[in-house]
């Protein structure tokens, strides 16, 4: 299964082109072979439901499937014109996920899609952050940060922290163990905070980094390791925090109770940064 996994992903890699500009593109009629389509109008009907779902996620089709002409070599020697489809990766994910589930090659061609995909989105998220100055960074990592505290909230549910109350306690576990033992109330004394001020929106973007990575590893441990029961889920925060801790040390960097705190809330960055950031990325 492994060998066939490979040969699939080299398949769709080895037709993988680079047009005008440097933008890589999958021709349709090479893709429909690829996936085994013996009729191309057939596999043009799985093209069809990939523009409505490319439509209804909001992108803009003719972004990512180009209609063009291309001369092919027939059996007699010569060239005729042939209408073909330039795709984009996004394309492509999308076709894979409308084809039939229960052929193999279709079934690799999700997962290779969906990781090429996946990989591409966090190569241009990195290229994002590096052009934004302080101020946008913390409010973009804040905003990440919201997201995926969503989805801590729901794994530690799955593990068994079901109120408020004991979501507050799962919090400090991981707050303890990130901050060298001061929990929620420490954090705010340590940084001269009011009861009201939330401790996120008065993080620079290294703090918040640091909390970031924290949710994201401590949800994906939860889940993976399908953690039961409160107790077993604070420690788990609680060690996932150290561990981050662990890590900020190594490499010698400021633990996050001893950063600066920034003098304008993210809060307030959001009212017009925010706006800003909106702008920029509806051009």
């Amino acid at each position: 299964m492994n060998n066939i996994l490979s040969l699939h992903h080299q398949t769709f890699e080895s037709i993988r082109q680079i047009g005008d500009g440097g933008r890589e593109f999958w021709s349709a009629r090479q893709l429909a072979v690829a996936l085994e389509y013996v009729d191309f109008r057939n596999f043009l009907g799985v093209v069809d439901k990939a523009k409505v779902a490319c439509s209804q996620s909001g992108s803009v089709v003719a972004d990512h499937f180009v209609d063009v002409n291309e001369m092919v070599t027939i059996g007699s020697g010569g060239q005729r014109e042939v209408s073909d489809i330039r795709l984009s990766r996004y394309a492509c994910y999308l076709i894979v996920q409308n084809g039939d589930p229960t052929k193999p090659v279709i079934a690799n061609g999700q997962t290779y899609f969906a990781v090429q995909t996946r990989r591409q989105e966090l190569a241009d998220e990195e290229d994002f952050l590096q052009t934004l100055n302080e101020d946008q960074l913390r409010v973009v990592l804040r905003h990440q940060l919201k997201q995926h505290n969503k989805q801590l909230v729901e794994a530690a549910q799955q593990a068994g922290v079901i109120t408020g109350a004991e979501f507050a306690i799962f919090q400090n576990h991981g707050y303890q163990g990130l901050y060298g033992g001061l929990d929620a109330k420490g954090i705010h004394e340590k940084k001269g905070l009011k009861a009201n001020q939330t401790i996120l929106d008065h993080m620079g973007s290294t703090e918040l980094a640091a909390n970031l990575f924290r949710a994201t590893q401590a949800e994906d441990k939860l889940r993976r390791e399908q953690i039961k029961g409160k107790h077993n889920a604070n420690q788990t925060h609680y060690a996932v925090g150290k561990k981050v801790r662990q890590t900020i040390e190594e490499i010698g960097g400021t633990m996050p109770e001893e950063l600066p705190t920034p003098a304008t809330s993210v809060k307030v960055l959001e009212k017009t940064v925010g706006k800003k950031l909106s702008d920029e990325s509806s051009k």
